[in-house]
């Protein structure tokens, strides 16, 4: 895998493209850019973990930062704990759902949030120049161990919930937490909230022990022990917990994009406004927001950054992305399997129905992702003949192209980070989503 370097971090594999060294500039780099300020960092289980922090803090401690280490701690934790400690800005040593060859260096502004494109690039070229600030002997700082990050996350998820209500119901549940770094924090959080919780994969060693993105390939022993325990739910985060799947009390694996639309339920029920969702995001979210009366959802370019962009651009109540990921800002504005945990909690209990009738009173609808290679400027083609054969309809070119009809919509993007094109399509049937998808590639075929 080649190195991959964008406004969501450096991420690569560990010993191959992500090397001491890199690391060791990158800190450099970040550290310059924040004039030696202080910094939150924390990262994720993996083995590789403390040797990428060592050198990322040594970089840090080069341009006269003061690192303050918060071990292994989920993604949403560390970028929590950049804003209660007023800290410049924060790194996270994660390589999210990627195996444990990868690993990955993701920067944080002083919001906890990833830097906007312009910053990125900044730092980007400060690392390629070598244009480095360092300090003497006499200004470098000695790193500071901060161990409250998980209870500091724990308590301002608890904050948003009914803590006694949802504890009164004694729920049963079961969470997988992959071996990755939020095991304890989740653990916390649910037994807190008065569960019976079954913990699988709790240990924090990074030995996924199991294909650790949370897609129902990966989860057949949750929706096993889900069955076998008589639990109510299952969850599952991923390593660095800022994604979280669900299976529903029969190990009916519900997914990720049910995530985001059980917390629009209730934010729309108990909390009216808008929301922010990236393109690439399910209608049920739409269709929840027209149940909830005078709600509104706004749509981002894909990407975490950019939905929170979005949210407080118009001041919006809760956002997230159909990849598991919720935020609601009154804990952080990131992505947080721990409130999506507490929502879900709260969601069964204040309308004591079960899991798998709250997912089936959501509208449903069959949604397909396919990619084929494509070169930038093949894709640049392909996404002004799209744009072009769908003008009379409602078209959204934020990112890529987004095209929405009465019965579903169809987003066409070039990615980020490789030559290829991504087609994703919703639809009441599979029928009417194989005909986008079938669309697209039928003018793409003749470019």
């Amino acid at each position: 895998m080649a190195l991959m370097m964008s406004v969501s971090g450096v991420r690569g594999v560990v010993g191959q493209t992500l090397t001491p060294g890199l690391a060791v500039d990158l800190g450099c780099a970040f550290g310059t850019l924040l004039g030696g300020r202080q910094v939150v960092i924390g990262r994720d289980s993996r083995p590789s973990g403390p040797m990428i922090e060592a050198a990322v803090v040594a970089g840090l401690l080069a341009t006269g930062c003061e690192p303050v280490l918060l071990g292994v701690a989920s993604t949403p934790a560390i970028a929590l704990m950049v804003s209660r400690l007023h800290a410049a800005g924060g790194i996270v040593i994660t390589a999210s759902h990627n195996p444990i060859p990868y690993n990955g260096i993701k920067f944080l502004t002083d919001e906890g949030l990833a830097p906007p494109p312009e910053r990125a690039r900044q730092l980007f070229d400060l690392h390629q120049s070598r244009a480095f600030k360092l300090v003497d002997a006499t200004s470098v700082h000695k790193p500071r161990v901060e161990p409250t990050a998980a209870r500091t996350h724990v308590q301002a998820a608890l904050g948003i919930v009914d803590q006694p209500g949802i504890a009164a119901r004694g729920f049963h549940v079961v969470l997988d937490s992959v071996n990755g770094a939020g095991g304890e924090e989740g653990l916390m959080l649910l037994e807190q909230l008065g569960c019976r919780v079954a913990h699988l994969n709790g240990e924090p060693t990074g030995l996924f022990a199991h294909t650790p993105e949370p897609l129902a390939e990966n989860l057949t022993d949750l929706c096993d022990a889900v069955r076998r325990e008589g639990a109510c739910a299952g969850f599952a985060q991923d390593p660095d917990a800022d994604r979280l799947a669900i299976v529903d009390e029969t190990g009916r694996y519900v997914g990720e994009e049910y995530t985001l639309a059980l917390q629009a339920r209730y934010m729309f029920e108990t909390h009216p406004g808008s929301a922010a969702a990236n393109l690439s995001t399910s209608r049920m979210i739409d269709d929840l927001a027209a149940a909830g009366g005078p709600c509104r959802v706004y749509r981002s370019p894909v990407g975490e950054a950019n939905v929170v962009a979005t949210m407080k651009q118009h001041g919006c109540v809760f956002g997230g992305e159909g990849n598991g990921g919720v935020i609601d800002p009154r804990v952080g504005v990131v992505r947080d399997s721990l409130v999506a945990m507490a929502i879900v909690l709260q969601l069964m209990a204040r309308t004591g129905k079960r899991l798998s009738t709250l997912v089936d009173e959501i509208p449903r609808y069959v949604m397909l992702k396919t990619k084929f290679e494509c070169t930038q400027e093949r894709i640049a083609r392909v996404l002004a003949a799209v744009r072009e054969r769908y003008r009379q309809e409602k078209v959204n070119d934020s990112d890529g192209v987004r095209v929405d009809f009465a019965d579903g919509w169809v987003h066409v993007r070039g990615s980020n980070t490789e030559p290829i094109i991504r087609i994703i399509a919703e639809a009441a049937t599979r029928e009417r989503a194989d005909e986008l998808v079938g669309q697209i590639q039928a003018i793409a075929s003749r470019l």
